[in-house]
């Protein structure tokens, strides 16, 4: 059985393995730390909600969330930025799981909706996300960002 909590210190270094294992899985290099994800997901003021999944192995997956607004409306949000299962554990149910878990912990935190996005050939997920009640969005248009 596999139960769905949210991240404790002791789980940073698994899923700092899942993590790097998500962003080569999408041909990127994952640079972030132990320290990085300490900080955003257990410092102070958390930036990200990290939800894991623990089987009789250990942790096996995670969702991480990240906090939106429309604050013209007064209405909170969150974003499932990462949604990530152990290849060896994929089929079983455990991706709806943390999706579940996910939309009652943004409801728990007042908020009114979950956004997830997909890689446009993830026919699957799409229609995972589709039978769990998810509307497809359409694309935004031109999309800018300023770093320093």
């Amino acid at each position: 059985m596999t139960t769905v909590r949210p991240i404790l210190d002791t789980d940073l270094d698994p899923v700092l393995k899942m993590i790097h294992a998500l962003a080569a899985h999408h041909g990127d290099a994952a640079v972030i730390t132990k320290d990085t994800l300490a900080r955003d997901a257990l410092g102070a003021v958390p930036w990200l909600h990290v939800l894991v999944a623990e089987g009789a192995r250990g942790l096996v997956g995670y969702a991480a969330l990240c906090p939106l607004a429309q604050l013209q409306f007064g209405v909170r949000g969150m974003d499932m930025h990462h949604l990530f299962v152990a290849p060896d554990m994929r089929g079983r149910g455990l991706g709806r799981r943390l999706t579940q878990a996910s939309v009652a912990h943004a409801r728990d935190l007042g908020c009114r909706y979950l956004t997830v996005g997909t890689h446009p050939d993830n026919h699957g997920a799409a229609a995972a996300y589709r039978a769990m009640g998810f509307a497809a969005r359409p694309a935004p248009g031109p999309r800018f960002s300023l770093r320093w």
